[in-house]
């Protein structure tokens, strides 16, 4: 089926903030005596749902973080980033050549999508209305739910949708909202899922394939 429409995951799909900051979750949960690797991290938590990865932590600190431990994170997230994150290579030169409706339907905050975009001077291809939060739906990847939402936004059928990842539970959420989808130099690709996303190694690899 041809696809009418493209929706991008942001982190380390648009920006290239994935190790940035699960690099400054490690020093984060390192104060609580929690040594773990960011290679450790990424792997555990990529493309996953804030709380879920609080709970785990908690779990093998065996206590709680502290109630403000999100909010201090984001923040010291927000400096590392206004110093150092850049887009993805590539991602400028497809949104300008992109002919296709698109949008962003990420697990973060609308702030902090926001703040990605104008740190690496992608604000101006996404206006408000093509920006599609989890937190603001209620749904996280891997359920298929924010997905669904962001092409019933474009007015798009789920099936005509392809959606641009780089996390296993992004895979999972396309495949789930029955989308086409492109795994962008992420996580390995699950067995199970071999077969069913197709695979670029760069970002402008996907225009081709998307008349295909």
């Amino acid at each position: 089926m041809q696809t009418e429409a493209v929706i991008f995951d942001c982190d380390g799909t648009l920006v290239d903030s994935e190790k940035l900051g699960h690099t400054v979750l490690c020093r984060c949960v390192a104060q609580f005596g929690l040594q773990l690797s960011v290679e450790e991290l990424m792997r555990r938590f990529k493309g996953g749902k804030m709380a879920d990865c609080i709970a785990e932590l908690e779990a093998q600190l065996g206590q709680r973080l502290p109630a403000n431990f999100v909010t201090s994170y984001r923040q010291k997230c927000a400096i590392e980033f206004e110093a150092n994150l850049t887009s993805i290579e590539g991602a400028r030169d497809v949104l300008e050549q992109l002919a296709l409706p698109y949008c962003i339907a990420s697990s973060g905050p609308r702030e902090k999508i926001e703040m990605n975009l104008r740190v690496t001077n992608l604000a101006s291809y996404f206006g408000p209305d093509r920006i599609y939060s989890a937190y603001e739906v209620g749904i996280w990847k891997p359920h298929p739910g924010l997905f669904l939402h962001a092409a019933k936004a474009l007015g798009i059928p789920p099936a005509k949708c392809a959606v641009v990842e780089d996390s296993v539970p992004g895979y999972r959420a396309g495949i789930a909202a029955g989308m086409r989808v492109f795994a962008l130099e992420g996580d390995r690709v699950p067995p199970d899922l071999a077969g069913t996303v197709e695979v670029i190694g760069r970002l402008v690899d996907l225009l081709p394939l998307l008349n295909r």
